[in-house]
């Protein structure tokens, strides 16, 4: 019997992916092998990208969010042509290859997100269609459907038991976002086993109850034409997201097929050669694909091309007819900001009244909303808290609901922190957007995982966290993050801001919004702070300053926040005791150590004792301080808050003028009596 094409490339997929597991002697050859047919029917009959230029901007996006099966991909993106070659699959899992371990958008052309940690895909890509929605309605004309493509995705069932899916999985279908369309690989098998032993619920019905539209595919193995049949009707379906549960099995063909054994182990020489025998493959021959299957799939690229002059047409009329709106398209794609949008940011002199850094941003934003129309804000469930829904903005919900439109700029996320943050990200990857989300910093935490990827993607992400340390107060410690900042500071590519008055939270915005390639996560407080003579936005740029300065200092006071007010009221009594003091404010660690030698010992003078003060954990000072007030237990160790009035908060854990005055009195006394003043930082 003369096997079809389409059959044989569906093949191809699966010995593909055995040789590149078994190549690399790690790896997951079991989702590959058994989502073969429902991969090989999106991207031969569906997916409208085109290879020779992955970055088109009304591409369709595609997310494996099951991302250990990423042999799966690597394998389509050769054959459609992208420029991924049969050598690098050779690479597979290699150190410097195109294509690693997991998806990650850095390394190969033509991925749209980083996944790995499951869940993180499918919520990633609920904001790639959210997105998608927000710039259709803002943009596209009678006649001029500019932005109409479709977020399709491959899932299995490791990532509907992650949390953060169906977070993500609930808004969807709250938003009706009828152009995303998830594939589930429905094998029933993760690493420990068959999902029996653990996940039993009826995945449907919950789609169906986040108001989804459902279908299933019984035979996935085989059944292509059922697959286009259920991808045909989901694309039909306008006013929901749609589920497709694909019945596979994993490790299709191999003598470990429908084991756990398929899911994360390279098959063994013996199971792949009888593979290759069963699909009509040359047994003794590696990393081949026929030629019957490259000119399938050149047939595809060639579509995509024509896919893409067609829209190049189209938008070139637009750009006659709307010429402000296309170039504001090129514009924000192109990752620029507006110009002269820095002539708008708000400055503050010590006369103006004392705010909450929280509310300052709130003010701030004010200002830039209507110079930068790229922002998509929101909140998850604190609005009123952490103030970042300017005064124009409007709701991002689906018209039907009443309650707003998908030309909004605010989104509200409900409970929903970790969400929230995978799904900035899927904002931020489709491109054209600067997503802002917030909560108290203390829940940070909760989806962390969003924000390390924000990091590892170099997304231009802004995470405004409020109500940033034991400030908070009443609340107490379970909302207190003494310990939070650390771990942001310690993240490659991810600035933080904690700043200390209006004007420094106006700098961190500033250097957040041109950081193009970076997160940035700005600490908030919920007290008011006062604005301080000698701070300006500027001043953040290099991320530590000397706010204030006595001629030869005998004391360096740096801090963060709220507690650079603190320092300035510390250095006045040092003064007043004949003590020359410098204060320095510090806003972003991260800055400062890019700056050059030269500027650090300008600000950190070497041979000048330093003392820290930060109402957090004091962990990490150690590089930039020799003596460090913060929430210590007196013997150096760190400790958890308590709940009161943020004033005798302070004074409970010593954060006060005084701590200050004597923790610099006693520096300086110890280093005299030691006879020097050893270099802060050193590392060789």
């Amino acid at each position: 019997m003369v096997q079809s094409v389409d059959q044989q490339a569906v093949d191809t997929i699966r010995v593909l992916a055995a040789d590149m597991t078994r190549g690399a002697n790690s790896g997951h050859p079991g989702a590959p092998m058994g989502c073969a047919p429902m991969a090989n029917v999106l991207f031969s009959k569906f997916l409208n990208v085109n290879p020779k230029n992955p970055k088109f901007i009304n591409r369709d996006r595609f997310v494996l969010s099951n991302g250990h099966g990423c042999a799966l991909q690597y394998v389509l993106l050769h054959l459609l042509g992208f420029d991924v070659s049969i050598d690098d699959l050779k690479n597979f899992r290699q150190v410097g290859s195109k294509t690693p371990g997991h998806p990650e958008v850095t390394d190969t052309p033509g991925l749209e997100v980083t996944t790995g940690p499951l869940g993180q895909g499918i919520s990633n890509a609920v904001g790639l269609a959210a997105a998608q929605e927000h710039l259709a309605a803002t943009y596209n004309r009678p006649n001029y459907e500019i932005f109409n493509n479709y977020t399709y995705v491959i899932l299995g069932d490791g990532c509907l038991q992650e949390g953060v899916a169906l977070e993500s999985i609930s808004l969807a279908g709250h938003w009706k976002l009828g152009k995303l369309i998830c594939l589930y690989d429905s094998n029933k098998i993760t690493i420990d086993g068959e999902t029996n032993i653990s996940f039993t619920e009826d995945v449907r019905k919950r789609f169906e109850s986040c108001g989804w539209h459902t279908s299933a595919v019984t035979d996935g193995n085989n059944d292509q034409e059922a697959i286009e049949k259920a991808i045909e009707e989901a694309k039909a379906v306008t006013d929901k997201p749609s589920l497709i549960e694909i019945s596979t099995t994993i490790g299709y063909g191999s003598l470990i097929e429908n084991t756990s054994k398929a899911h994360g182990s390279p098959l063994s020489e013996d199971d792949i050669k009888q593979l290759k025998k069963k699909f009509g493959f040359n047994p003794d021959e590696k990393y081949v694909v026929p030629q019957s299957v490259y000119d399938f799939y050149n047939a595809r690229t060639k579509y995509g091309q024509e896919y893409e002059a067609a829209w190049n047409t189209l938008f070139e009329k637009y750009s006659q007819e709307y010429a402000n709106e296309a170039k504001e398209i090129k514009r924000r794609f192109a990752g620029d900001l507006p110009e002269g949008w820095e002539t708008v940011l708000p400055r503050f002199t010590p006369s103006d009244p004392a705010v909450a850094s929280r509310k300052a941003s709130e003010i701030v934003l004010n200002a830039l909303a209507g110079s930068i129309p790229d922002f998509m804000s929101g909140s998850a469930d604190l609005s009123s808290s952490n103030l970042v829904r300017w005064k124009s903005a409007t709701p991002f919900q689906h018209p039907s609901t009443g309650l707003g439109d998908y030309k909004g700029q605010y989104l509200f996320y409900g409970v929903r922190e970790h969400g929230m943050f995978a799904i900035m990200n899927g904002f931020a990857s489709y491109g054209g957007s600067i997503p802002i989300g917030s909560t108290f910093l203390n829940f940070l935490t909760y989806g962390w995982g969003s924000v390390r990827l924000s990091a590892l993607s170099h997304l231009r992400v802004l995470y405004v966290m409020t109500h940033d340390s034991i400030g908070l107060g009443e609340d107490g410690p379970t909302h207190q993050p003494i310990e939070t900042l650390t771990l942001c500071r310690s993240t490659p590519n991810l600035l933080t801001f904690r700043p200390g008055d209006a004007n420094e939270v106006s700098g961190s915005y500033l250097v957040a919004l041109n950081a193009r390639n970076r997160p940035s996560v700005l600490a908030l407080s919920r007290q008011p702070l006062p604005n301080l003579e000698g701070s300006s936005p500027e001043s953040v740029t290099k991320g530590a300053y000397v706010l204030q300065d006595q001629p030869n200092a005998k004391v360096i006071i740096t801090a963060t926040g709220s507690e650079v007010s603190l320092a300035v009221e510390s250095a006045q009594v040092l003064n007043g005791q004949g003590i020359p003091t410098r204060v320095v404010s510090m806003p972003c660690t991260e800055l400062y150590d890019e700056q050059p030698k030269e500027y650090k010992d300008s600000v950190f003078t070497p041979g000048t004792p330093v003392v820290s003060v930060e109402a957090l954990g004091v962990w990490g000072w150690e590089r930039y301080a020799h003596a460090f007030v913060g929430m210590t237990d007196g013997q150096g160790n760190n400790v958890f808050g308590a709940s009161g009035p943020y004033q005798d908060l302070y004074k409970k854990f010593n954060i006060t003028t005084e701590s200050v005055v004597k923790k610099a009195q006693d520096t300086i006394s110890y280093f005299e009596k030691l006879g020097c003043v050893p270099p802060l930082g050193v590392t060789i």
